[in-house]
Formats: structure tokens, C-alpha cells, sequence
């Protein structure tokens, strides 16, 4: 598609500020359009009461992971943000565990070599604790540089703000995020008569019913690591009970509680999932729930842009949402994730004005609800992890989203009541405690361990961690 085109698109998508103008048919993948005089696209952002030229001339370099929300940001970043500004921004991508080392190697050596990247909220203390990066309410309160009104920070979902946030300060901006949801085969509960589970007992009972060894009764991510078996993990230690830390601040990961959750997890995996899942992450585990060949999981709610395309899934229109059962402990716990823009301490004073209005102008509602529908190629996917209530409640973004007529409550009601900003402890040493943890959980899910054994190999080495 031309120029001219995607001119078009901009122009309705951001300068009418609503996803009722946004086009339905695909858009191709932008160049860079240099225009000069009025630029109507620019307008929703021309009304805040702030000089976005201010740091013209300057270059940022960002980190981010290799995602399809991203790659949106991506291509409407020239476009609007440097026409809008005129600062520079140039991308790196990396996988995400890579992206991890390569951020804290910057930080920690002060070379100020990326002015933000795509971070772990649970990085956040860590980063904190050192002075690598600065509050964001230094930048939230100055008037040159935001507008609270036009921002109106508190449209962004609350709990991810909380999750970014250490001793009450905001060090990372949510931009994208999601929650944990279960989904399943509604088609299959119906052939079995079976109703969706709000227990965790009840999972269980539908995941043997439901397996075949064809179409087996569950996958959850087996794989190791922070985002992998340590993203599922933690909701279960929650759910029956668990606490990381007793009230005297002594670990407790191998309490009753975190090997009745573990345990859990054990059978699931073992008995009633694909051959090999403990070595899976989320592609894997949504590649053969689209092929017909799980028959439910716990994951990611974005997962469903891709299971309900029918280009992608043969599973489209069959499948159920809803809210994490409940575990022993009558909580249901999310997984919470959101990627959080921090902003590194070691750039320049011009660096930083031009970090800061690339993470608010890429956290604002208009390019939050631009990049929603932006449609890449004929086979993208649209944007389910919005940062801000506002547009979840926006009727025309629901209707990208109305995968089912609950689809977005089961959302929202995850995001509001499931979700925990503790639901991993927000201190510095969590890196290294995530890494033990999820060694353990993978010793005890590969049968090398038992849970007992897993866990309490893990707290004595939490223990040290925590200088105990």
C-alpha cells in the first residue's frame, strides 16, 4: 500500500483521537514519510500543554524484545514521534532473556549506551537499589515536560503501575501488558458435558476428562526460567496459600503450601500434558492449542488474537475464556506482567527530556489506540495488552477484541481483582531468587526432585541470597 494510504490511516486512526475511524483492512509495513507543514496526525498530541520539540536534535537507542505489540510501536514511531519531536530513535531487538543481561550489563557499567528498554517489572528494585535509573515522577511532575491532564496517568492500569513501582516511586512506565487467563475448548467441554472449572480441584478433574492421547488435558510452560515455569509457578504457590517471606522476612518457599502447589503442577504436567512440555514456553503451547491438539491451558489473555485467526487456528470460534480457578486458599492469582519502560540515570540532560517524551508519548491513550489496529501484514494480529482503562472500555476497541461475548470482562476482571504486584517479591535480589526458583521447579516437573526436596534445596539457597 502507498504512502498516501497509510497517510490516510494516521490521519484517522490518531488525529481523530477514536477507534471508530480506524480502518479494518490491513495496512502495510511503513517507510519513513517526511512531511512538512500542518500535520493533522500530529493534532491529539499538539493539545498537550507541553514544547514536544524541546529536544530536538537529540538520538535515543532502545532495547526491546522481539513481540507484534512492538514491532506496532515500531512502525508508527517515525511517522508521529519524530515528525512530532525530532528526536532520533533507533531500536535494537533481542530476545528477551538476552535483553535482561544486555540492559543490566549498560546499567551497571554507566555507559548509558540505551536509553530505555523493554524491562521486567521485577528487575525494577534491583535497578532501584543502585540508582541506575531515574524515578519517573521527577518527569511525571515537572509541567515543561508532561501534562497531567492530557497524560491523565491514573487511566493506566493500576495494578501494573503498582507493579512498576518501589517504595512508592514509579520507575517504570507500562506500555503493554497482559494477564494469565484459562482457556480451553468449549467445544470439547460441550461434547463432555462438562461445565469450566473455578477450582483448581475442579481443573484437575476436567483435565483428566478431558485427555486423550491425541488431544491431551492441559499445557502450562514447563520451560526454565523468569518467564517461563517461574510465570506460572508463583500464581499456584499463591493460590494455595503460599507466602515467599514470613513475617520476620525469613524465605518460605518450602512451606506446605509450595509443595502442595508444585506437587499440583507435577501431576498436571506429568500425567495430563503434551510429551516434553516441561522443556515448552508460551509459543509452543499456543502453536498446539491451535492445531487442535491441547485441549486447554493457562497463559497469556493475548494468546487469543492468534487462536481465534482463522488463517492461524483450526480451533477459531471453539474456544472459552475465563478467570484462573480459585486454588485452596479462595484466591485467584494472575500472572502479572506488563513491559516497563524505565529511564536509564547515566544519559545526558537532553537524552533523558527525549527518553521521557518517547515513553509518554508511546503510554499515551492516542498511540496506545493507533497501534491497536495497526495491521502490519495481511496474517498480524491486533494489540491485546492497552495499557489503559479507558480504551478496554472503548466500545470500538472492544469490538477487536469480542474474540467472545466475555472475552473482555474475563480481562478486565483478571486485571482489576487477580492481580498481585507482589506476586513475585519486588526486591533486588529477585533475579537471583527467580533463577533458583524456577531450577527447583524444573528439577521437580523433570522427575529429578521431588517437590519436598526441590523446594528446600531452594530456600536454603534463598537464604543465602538474602544474606541470611
Amino acid at each position: 500500500m502507498d504512502r498516501v494510504n497509510r497517510r490516510t490511516f494516521l490521519k484517522g486512526a490518531v488525529a481523530l483521537g477514536g477507534m471508530a475511524a480506524l480502518p479494518s483492512r490491513t495496512i502495510a509495513a511503513p517507510a519513513v514519510i517526511k512531511q512538512t507543514g500542518d500535520n493533522p496526525v500530529l493534532g491529539p498530541y499538539q493539545e498537550a500543554k507541553i514544547d514536544w520539540r524541546q529536544a530536538e536534535g537529540e538520538s535515543i537507542a532502545l532495547l526491546i524484545t522481539p513481540a507484534h505489540y512492538f514491532e506496532k510501536f515500531r512502525a508508527v514511531t517515525d511517522d508521529i514521534f519524530t515528525e512530532l519531536t525530532g528526536v532520533d530513535v533507533q531500536f535494537e531487538v533481542i530476545p528477551p532473556k538476552e535483553l535482561r543481561e544486555k540492559a543490566v550489563l549498560d546499567l551497571a557499567a554507566g555507559s548509558g549506551n540505551y536509553a530505555s528498554h523493554t524491562g521486567d517489572p521485577m528487575y525494577l528494585p534491583l535497578y532501584q537499589s543502585n540508582e541506575w535509573v531515574d524515578p519517573l515522577d521527577e518527569y511525571l511532575n515537572d509541567p515543561s515536560l508532561t501534562d497531567p491532564a492530557w497524560f491523565a496517568l491514573d487511566d493506566i492500569i493500576p495494578s501494573w503501575l503498582a507493579a512498576d513501582s518501589v517504595d512508592g516511586k514509579l520507575y517504570g512506565m507500562p506500555v503493554e501488558g497482559e494477564a494469565t487467563i484459562h482457556i480451553y475448548r468449549a467445544d470439547v467441554y460441550k461434547e463432555l458435558g462438562i461445565n469450566p472449572p473455578q477450582t483448581l480441584e475442579e481443573l484437575a478433574q476436567t483435565v483428566a476428562l478431558a485427555h486423550t492421547a491425541e488431544r491431551p488435558g492441559i499445557a502450562l510452560r514447563g520451560f526454565q526460567g523468569a518467564g517461563q515455569n517461574m510465570y506460572i509457578f508463583p500464581s499456584l504457590f499463591l493460590e494455595f496459600g503460599g507466602q515467599w517471606f514470613d513475617a520476620d522476612g525469613n524465605p518460605t518457599l518450602n512451606s506446605e503450601a509450595g509443595v502442595s502447589a508444585l506437587d499440583y503442577y507435577v501431576s498436571a504436567l506429568q500425567q495430563y500434558a503434551p510429551a516434553g512440555v516441561e522443556n515448552w514456553n508460551w509459543p509452543e503451547i499456543m502453536e498446539a492449542f491451535a492445531g487442535g491438539g491441547v485441549s486447554q491451558y493457562i497463559d497469556a489473555n493475548s494468546t487469543a488474537s492468534v487462536i481465534e485467526n482463522p488463517a492461524k487456528s483450526k480451533v477459531a470460534g471453539k474456544v472459552g475464556y475465563q478467570r484462573w480457578p480459585a486454588g485452596p486458599s479462595g484466591r485467584r492469582v494472575t500472572s502479572i506482567w506488563n513491559w516497563a519502560m524505565p529511564i536509564n540515570s547515566r544519559l545526558s540532560d537532553g537524552q533523558k527530556k527525549a527518553a521521557w517524551l518517547y515513553i509518554q508519548w508511546l503510554a499515551s491513550r492516542p498511540t496506545q489506540m493507533v497501534s491497536a489496529s495497526y495491521m502490519e501484514t495481511p496474517e498480524a494480529v491486533v494489540r491485546t495488552g492497552v495499557n489503559r482503562t479507558s480504551i478496554w472500555g472503548d466500545p470500538e476497541y472492544q469490538k477487536l477484541v469480542n474474540f467472545t461475548e466475555d472475552y473482555v470482562d474475563v480481562v478486565l476482571t483478571s486485571l482489576k481483582e487477580d492481580t498481585d504486584p507482589d506476586w513475585r517479591p519486588r526486591v533486588p535480589q529477585w533475579p537471583e531468587i527467580g533463577e533458583v526458583s524456577a531450577i527447583a521447579v524444573q528439577a521437580a516437573l523433570t522427575g529429578q526432585k521431588m517437590s519436598q526436596q526441590a523446594l528446600d534445596d531452594a530456600n536454603a539457597e534463598i537464604v543465602r541470597i538474602m544474606g541470611g
